[in-house]
C-alpha cells in the first residue's frame, strides 16, 4: 500500500511538472507557434500569434500578443496588438464562452466574407481599435475605437452578433463617404433591429447629436436629428446629393433641426440655413405625413439660374398635401410672396395670393424650351386665384427677337398656367400694362394688354401702346387646340412705317409716316415654322396718300399697283 501511495504521488508530481512545463513552453514563442500551427492545420480558421502571458497575479486572464485570426484563405478578421481573454467557470459546460475579451491596438473588419468567430463573450471590449466594413451596404471605417459589446455572441457576416447592448466611441470616422470625429454612439441590436439611443459626432466642421432607429427591413426611424453649424461642400449635384434618402425603404423624421448650415455643391448652394421639419415619412418615391410641419430660412439659396436671397417657407403637410402658408423672398432685385396648397390629388398647385415687385429679370436663354417642355408627375396643374404684379423689369436677349417691358405692372384671378402637365393660359383673366418697352428695337409707350382664357381660346382685347408718333392697337385670338390657330388684327394711326419691317413684314414700296391695317392668321406650334401658315391683308396709306394694299398667302406677299400721284392742278382764272 505505501507503495502504491509513493506511485500515485510520483505521478501527480510528474503530471504537475508536465503542466508545467506545457505551460510554460506556451509562453514562449515556440509554443506560441505550435499552437497557432495545430489550429491552422487542423481547423478551418488561421490563427497567428507570438506570445501567451498569463500572471498568477490575474489567474483568470490570459494574454495574447500580436494576434491576425481569419478564416483559411481569406482576409483576417481581427489583427491586434494583445488580445486579454477572461475566463470563468462556464467554461466547464462551455468552454468557447468566456466572461469578457479585450481587444488592444488593431483592426476588426467587418466583411461578411470575413470568418465569423468561433467564440463568444459575456463582453466585448475595444481599446483603440480600427473599424472596415468593405462590401456591405454600410461603407464604414473608424479609427481610435473603444467601447464594448454585451453580450457578444458573433454570427456569419455579423461580428457583433444578433442581439447586444452597444456603447463605442471612435476618435474619427468615415460612413458612406462622410468623415465624423469624436463619435459617440450608444444603443442595442435585436434580430436585425439597431436602436441607437445616442449618437454624437462632429461633422463637418459642426456637430451631429440625435437618435434614430433601423428596423430590419432597412427602413429608418429618427427620433431626433440636430446639425448645428455644418459646412459642408459636396461633388454631387442637388438630386443626386438627396439620392440616398430614396434608397432607403422608409425615412420617417419624427423631429430634425439645423441651424446656421452652410452646403455647397456643383450647382447649388444654401447659405446660413435654419430648418425645422416635423412627421414626415419618405419612401417608395414621395411622402407621407399626418400632422407634418416645415419651417425653413436661409441667407441665400442658389439651384441653377435661381438665385433667392433671404427666402423663408412655411408649409404644413398632410394626407391631402402640402398648404404652403408662407414663401417669400428677395429674387432678382425684386421680391416675390405667396401662399396657397398643393393637392396630392391632381398633383395641382393652388395659390391663393401671388405678388412680385420690383423684378428685374432676363429671360433664360431657353426659356421657350422650358415652356414647351413637360412638368415632372408631381406637378400637373398650376391656378393663381391672385396675381399681382408691379415695377418689374422682365427682358428676353433671344438675337432674332429681342424684347423688354419696362415697370411692368399686372393683376390676374383665375389664372391656369399648368394644365395635364403643360405649361400655358388655359383659364382666366389678367391684365398687364408697362411704362415703356421695345420690341425688336422699336420703342413703344405704355403698352397694355388684356386677355381672356378658356378651354378653347385666348382673347386678347384691349391690346395698345403709343409709338414715338402714333398709335397701335390690336386685337387676337389663339386657339387652345394643339395647331395653335391664331388671329390678329392690327391697327395704326401716324405710325413710322416701317415698324411692320422691324416685326417680320417684308419691306413695304412706300415709307414715312402714316396709317396701316393688318389682318393675319397662322398656326403657331413650336416645332413647325410659322411663316409657311401665315395668310393675310395689309393695306398702308402714308402721309403723302400713296397706298399700298399688300396679300400674304403662306408667307409670301404680294403687292398690288402703288397708284401714282395726280399732278397738281392750276388755277383757273375767273370769267
Amino acid at each position: 500500500m505505501k507503495f502504491l501511495g509513493k506511485l500515485m504521488l510520483w505521478l501527480l508530481v510528474a503530471l504537475l511538472l508536465v503542466i508545467l512545463a506545457f505551460y510554460i513552453l506556451l509562453q514562449t514563442r515556440w509554443g506560441a507557434r505550435q499552437v497557432s500551427q495545430w489550429v491552422s492545420g487542423h481547423t478551418g480558421y488561421h490563427l497567428v500569434f507570438e506570445a501567451m502571458d498569463h500572471r498568477f497575479s490575474s489567474p483568470s486572464h490570459i494574454l495574447l500578443k500580436n494576434v491576425t485570426f481569419g478564416r483559411t484563405g481569406k482576409p483576417a478578421t481581427l489583427v491586434a496588438k494583445s488580445v486579454d481573454i477572461g475566463l470563468s467557470s462556464r467554461q466547464l459546460s462551455d468552454l468557447l464562452h468566456v466572461d469578457t475579451i479585450l481587444l488592444r491596438d488593431g483592426t476588426l473588419n467587418l466583411s461578411p466574407s470575413t470568418a465569423p468567430f468561433p467564440f463568444e463573450a459575456d463582453t466585448l471590449q475595444l481599446s483603440n481599435m480600427a473599424f472596415n466594413s468593405p462590401e456591405t451596404g454600410w461603407d464604414l471605417s473608424a479609427q481610435r475605437v473603444t467601447g464594448g459589446v454585451s453580450p457578444w455572441q458573433p454570427a456569419a457576416g455579423n461580428v457583433l452578433g444578433n442581439q447586444a447592448q452597444i456603447q463605442m466611441s471612435a476618435g474619427s470616422m468615415t460612413l458612406n463617404g462622410l468623415p465624423a470625429t469624436n463619435v459617440l454612439i450608444q444603443g442595442s441590436i435585436d434580430k436585425g433591429e439597431v436602436a441607437l439611443g445616442t449618437i454624437g459626432a462632429d461633422i463637418a466642421r459642426g456637430s451631429l447629436s440625435g437618435a434614430a432607429r433601423r428596423n430590419a427591413d432597412g427602413s429608418w426611424l429618427i427620433d431626433s436629428l440636430q446639425l448645428t453649424d455644418i459646412r459642408m461642400q459636396s461633388d454631387k449635384t442637388l438630386v443626386d446629393f438627396f439620392a440616398p434618402l430614396t434608397t432607403v425603404p422608409s425615412l420617417q423624421i419624427d423631429r430634425l433641426e439645423v441651424t446656421d448650415a452652410r452646403l455647397q455643391g456643383p450647382d447649388w448652394a444654401v447659405t446660413d440655413l435654419d430648418l425645422s421639419l416635423r412627421n414626415l415619412t419618405l419612401g417608395g418615391g414621395g411622402w407621407q405625413s399626418d400632422d407634418g410641419k416645415l419651417s425653413m430660412n436661409a441667407s441665400e439659396f442658389i439651384y441653377g439660374s435661381l438665385h433667392f436671397l433671404d427666402p423663408i417657407i412655411n408649409a404644413e403637410f398632410s394626407p391631402q398635401g402640402i398648404a404652403l402658408r408662407q414663401f417669400t423672398s428677395r429674387w432678382e432685385g425684386g421680391m416675390i410672396r405667396t401662399s396657397g396648397n398643393w393637392l396630392r390629388s391632381g398633383h395641382a398647385l393652388v395659390l391663393d395670393d401671388a405678388a412680385i415687385a420690383g423684378l428685374e429679370y432676363t429671360l433664360p436663354v431657353n426659356w421657350k424650351q422650358l415652356w414647351m417642355d413637360p412638368l415632372p408627375a408631381w406637378l400637373q396643374n398650376v391656378t393663381l386665384q391672385r396675381f399681382t404684379a408691379s415695377r418689374n423689369l422682365v427682358i428676353d436677349i433671344d438675337p432674332a427677337f429681342p424684347w423688354q417691358i419696362t415697370a411692368l405692372d399686372a393683376y390676374g384671378d383665375n389664372l391656369q398656367l399648368a394644365k395635364d402637365g403643360r405649361w400655358g393660359v388655359w383659364a382666366g383673366n389678367a391684365t398687364l400694362n408697362g411704362a415703356a418697352a421695345t420690341f425688336n428695337r422699336v420703342d413703344v409707350r405704355r403698352p397694355s394688354l388684356k386677355l381672356t382664357a378658356n378651354p378653347n381660346t385666348i382673347s386678347i382685347s384691349e391690346l395698345s401702346a403709343f409709338t414715338e408718333k402714333g398709335i397701335l392697337e390690336a386685337a387676337a385670338a389663339v386657339s387652345q387646340q394643339p395647331q395653335r390657330q391664331t388671329a390678329i388684327n392690327l391697327n395704326g394711326r401716324g405710325v413710322p412705317l416701317n415698324i411692320l419691317e422691324q416685326w417680320g413684314w417684308p419691306a413695304l414700296p412706300v415709307s414715312g409716316d402714316g396709317n396701316f391695317q393688318l389682318s393675319a392668321n397662322g398656326s403657331v406650334q413650336a416645332d413647325a415654322p410659322l411663316k409657311p401658315t401665315v395668310n393675310g391683308r395689309l393695306h398702308v396709306v402714308n402721309m403723302d396718300k400713296q397706298e399700298v394694299t399688300q396679300t400674304m398667302t403662306g408667307g409670301v406677299v404680294s403687292t398690288a399697283p402703288v397708284p401714282a400721284a395726280a399732278p397738281p392742278v392750276s388755277p383757273q382764272p375767273s370769267p
